[in-house]
């Protein structure tokens, strides 16, 4: 079985981890500022434009840096930015999907909701990156959808140890039910149904700097392909609904508890 792996945003909710029993996770990997919350991370994912000065300054045994270089060809292989959504959250996820083979992906400090005064990350007032007019982020529930389905797909669950407002769309979790957690039962009618659509406009950029050629890409086309998403991901929901398998199994008495910048 492969390893559950936790995915550390920056949420102000996020400073919760540091009371986390680290035992829970296989690998914690930290998007951006997050390393910065308990020390004992394994992997440090950041874009090309994230300042050096925020980067973790030392690496200690068994610890990794993972930038551009590394994850834009494993973003590739999961169809490419402009699929997946060009931020941080999604980028992390997918390079821990293809990297790392998890079981378990849960997200944490990663629900892309910005307060519209004070603190909007936990070291204080950051940039919303989500929130940018960017044509691949039209839809962050659609990114989110394709991110479970495709992870499903391979086996492993996405779910959310967030218990405020999130753009993610993944079943709610606590560090008791990772154990046991579930990926979506896979409607294969609507996957395919985005799957082809994605092949037919071709929107792939092998670089990953997707804004450099944003002029071909129709952002009509990209919102009903969201659409699609959607689709597959409710409709996957609602099969596993149907077939009394839950998308987030809990042990019987486990307690119930509650490349650009930005996550």
């Amino acid at each position: 079985m492969g390893p559950i792996v936790l995915i550390l945003g920056s949420g102000p909710a996020a400073v919760a981890v540091k009371s986390w029993d680290r035992s829970v996770f296989d690998h914690v990997v930290a998007i951006n500022n997050a390393w910065r919350l308990r020390p004992d991370w394994d992997v440090s994912i950041h874009p090309e434009d994230f300042p050096v000065e925020h980067r973790p300054p030392g690496l200690l045994a068994g610890q990794r840096r993972i930038e551009a270089r590394d994850y834009v060809p494993v973003q590739n292989a999961y169809g490419g930015f402009v699929y997946a959504g060009g931020t941080m959250a999604f980028t992390a996820g997918y390079w821990a999907l293809g990297a790392l083979k998890p079981r378990v992906m849960a997200f944490f400090g990663c629900d892309m909701v910005y307060a519209a005064t004070g603190r909007t990350h936990f070291y204080g007032t950051g940039t919303a990156d989500p929130l940018r007019e960017d044509i691949t982020l039209q839809s962050l529930e659609a990114k989110a959808a394709r991110l479970q389905l495709l992870a499903a797909e391979q086996g492993c669950a996405c779910v959310n140890l967030s218990w405020q407002d999130s753009r993610l769309v993944f079943p709610r979790a606590t560090l008791d039910d990772l154990a046991e957690a579930l990926p979506v039962d896979i409607d294969a009618g609507h996957m395919a149904a985005a799957r082809a659509r994605e092949a037919e406009l071709g929107y792939m950029v092998p670089s990953g700097r997707y804004w450099a050629e944003a002029d071909r890409f129709d952002a009509a086309a990209l919102a009903d392909l969201d659409a699609l998403w959607l689709s597959a991901q409710r409709a996957s929901v609602r099969t596993e609904r149907m077939r009394e398998t839950a998308s987030l199994a809990r042990r019987p008495g486990a307690a119930v508890s509650g490349f650009r910048r930005g996550a």
